[in-house]
């Protein structure tokens, strides 16, 4: 009989999803590399990069936000930096996705 034995406890949510996941991949014929570790660690070099400009992008943000009080001009510096966020983790996320594509 090919079934879950008695003895064994309920999969939690997590893991019905992370099996229907997999799943679909199968079916859809995606499967998930393995990465090398020089790709592991390119991955790696690449966050920390981005995570530093990110890093360097909020204090740049918060000086220009001491030097004023004016709201328009405020809401503006905030966008900026929403604007600076989304580009830099879309720079990473290419670059990242790059190197997950090479064989």
């Amino acid at each position: 009989m090919s079934g879950m034995p008695d003895d064994q406890p309920p999969k939690s949510a997590y893991e019905l999803a992370m099996e229907r996941l997999r799943k679909r991949d199968e079916e859809t014929g995606e499967l998930l590399a393995t990465l090398t570790d020089e790709q592991k660690a390119a991955i790696a070099e690449i966050r920390n990069f981005y995570d530093a400009k990110i890093a360097e992008q909020e204090i740049l943000h918060q000086s220009r936000l001491r030097s004023t009080w004016d709201p328009e001009e405020r809401e503006a510096i905030e966008e900026q930096l929403r604007r600076d966020r989304e580009r830099l983790a879309s720079e990473r996320d290419a670059k990242i996705a790059k190197i997950r594509e090479k064989p």
